[in-house]
Formats: C-alpha cells, sequence, structure tokens
C-alpha cells in the first residue's frame, strides 16, 4: 500500500485505541484526521504526531449528533477531497443492569458507539465508492458476539456494529471499498473510568495494550477479511459459544452472573 498518498480519519482519536491507531498512520506519513469531542485532548494527540511530519486535521466533533459529523465531513472533504480508510473508533460503556439503568443511559451508548460509526459510513461512503477504492474499519468487541450482564447495552451496541459491517460488506462487494471489524477483548484504555465501574477490577491479565490493537487496526485497512479478532484465538471461544450454545451459554452466564454479584458485594 502506498502508505503517504493515504487520507485517514479515526473517530475518537482522543485516547486510547483511536489515539495509537492515529499514531500508526502518522508513522507511515498518512494524513491523519483526528475526531473526538475533546478538542482540547486532540490537540495533545496532534502534538505528538506532528513529529513525523504527517498532515494533521483537528475535528471537534460528536459523532452521536448528525448535523457535527455532516459539518465534520464537510471540512473533511473540502480540504482533502478524499478520504481513503475511515476508521470509525468511538464508543463508551455505561455498567449496570438493564432495570437500573437510565433509558438515557442505553440511548447514548447505542447513539455513539452504533450511529456514530452509521452517521460516518454515510458520510464518507459515497466518495469512497465514487473514486473505487477504500477502506472501512470498526472498531467493535468480542463483545459483539457474546451478551454479558451488566453491560448489555454496549454488547448490542457492537452486536449491531458487526450485522451492519456483515451486510455493508456484501453490498460493496466488487465495488473497490472495503470494510473490516476489528474484534479486541478487554483494552488497557480509560474504557472504565466511567463512574459506573468504580469498584470493578480494572483489567484482567489477558487484557491488550492499545498499541496491540492499533495494529490489528491497521492489518484491517487493508484486509479482505470481515472481521479480524483480536488476539486470534479468541475466535476458537467465538467458534465455541455459535457452534454449541446449548453448552458454552450456561457456562459463561453463570460466570459472568458470579463476577456481576462479586461486583455488588464490593460496592
Amino acid at each position: 500500500m502506498d502508505w503517504p498518498s493515504k487520507v485517514v480519519l479515526v473517530t475518537g482519536a482522543s485516547s486510547g485505541i483511536g489515539e495509537e491507531s492515529a499514531l500508526e498512520f502518522a508513522r507511515r506519513q498518512c494524513s491523519v484526521v483526528l475526531v473526538s469531542r475533546s478538542k482540547e485532548k486532540l490537540e495533545r494527540v496532534a502534538e505528538k504526531i506532528r513529529k513525523y511530519n504527517s498532515q494533521i486535521l483537528v475535528c471537534h466533533c460528536d459523532v452521536s449528533k448528525k448535523d457535527d459529523v455532516k459539518q465534520m465531513s464537510k471540512t473533511v472533504l473540502d480540504k482533502f477531497g478524499r478520504i481513503d480508510i475511515l476508521v470509525n473508533n468511538a464508543g463508551f460503556a455505561i455498567y449496570g443492569k438493564v432495570l437500573d439503568l437510565k433509558l438515557e443511559d442505553i440511548e447514548s451508548q447505542i447513539a455513539t458507539n452504533f450511529f456514530g460509526m452509521v452517521y460516518c459510513t454515510k458520510a464518507f461512503l459515497p466518495t469512497m465508492l465514487e473514486q473505487k477504492s477504500g477502506h472501512i474499519v470498526n472498531v467493535a468487541s468480542v463483545a459483539a458476539s457474546f451478551g454479558i450482564p451488566g453491560i448489555a447495552s454496549y454488547c448490542a451496541s457492537k452486536f449491531a456494529m458487526l450485522g451492519f459491517s456483515e451486510g455493508l460488506y456484501h453490498e460493496l462487494k466488487g465495488s473497490g471499498v472495503g470494510v473490516t471489524v476489528v474484534s479486541p477483548i478487554m483494552v488497557r484504555t480509560n474504557f472504565f473510568d466511567h463512574q459506573s465501574f468504580r469498584s470493578m477490577p480494572r483489567y484482567s491479565p489477558m487484557s491488550l495494550s492499545s498499541k496491540t490493537v492499533a495494529k490489528a487496526v491497521i492489518r484491517a485497512s487493508r484486509s479482505p477479511r470481515l472481521e479480524i479478532i483480536v488476539p486470534p484465538f479468541m475466535r476458537g471461544a467465538v467458534w465455541a459459544k455459535h457452534t454449541f450454545p446449548y453448552l458454552v451459554n450456561p457456562i459463561l452466564g453463570n460466570a459472568f452472573r458470579n463476577a456481576m454479584k462479586n461486583k455488588e458485594n464490593l460496592s
């Protein structure tokens, strides 16, 4: 791939996977568009990127708002005239039982995690189709394949992302535009900074670094595959869950429920 000629847009670029992905693309001399709700944090990321002499555009945008995305996409296309790689990474979770969560808590997660991806895809897909090239990378989670008590809304948003991506993947076959989902296990980011996670253990021994997932995003941006699961051995767990649900679901359900009870006892 001719990296220096590529224009890459990363949502949720102010920290974690988004920040590391932006840095990885910048190291390859791509032009990078940084998108997030926090302009101050984006400027900090932009400062890190400048040492790579990559073109940078900082866009303050809440991807859960259609009008924000419409204005952001106009700004990007007016400056670069094209978009080659779109990384839909913005997302967050609020921990709690469905019974206890406010409707607004559930809606806000779906709005950012799923509709934010839809809005950005709709904004840039016509340009990609017109130029007959491009790649959409949607950062999901293994939670796109496992319904986990306590984060049901988050799981729903990632299930939806994976389903949407699969349908779009088939629609775009032969168009020159690709779609790949990156589904990591737990990642060591500020994902758990929300107060709803305050009494939970932060990370498991299996948790990944943002950089590891960012490298998977790089691979995904030129991959013909629909989904890349990180680490790869987790694909076996996903396969088992879908192939033998009557065996796997009860085991997982009990494990997750016990974890939730322990969390409640610590609260």
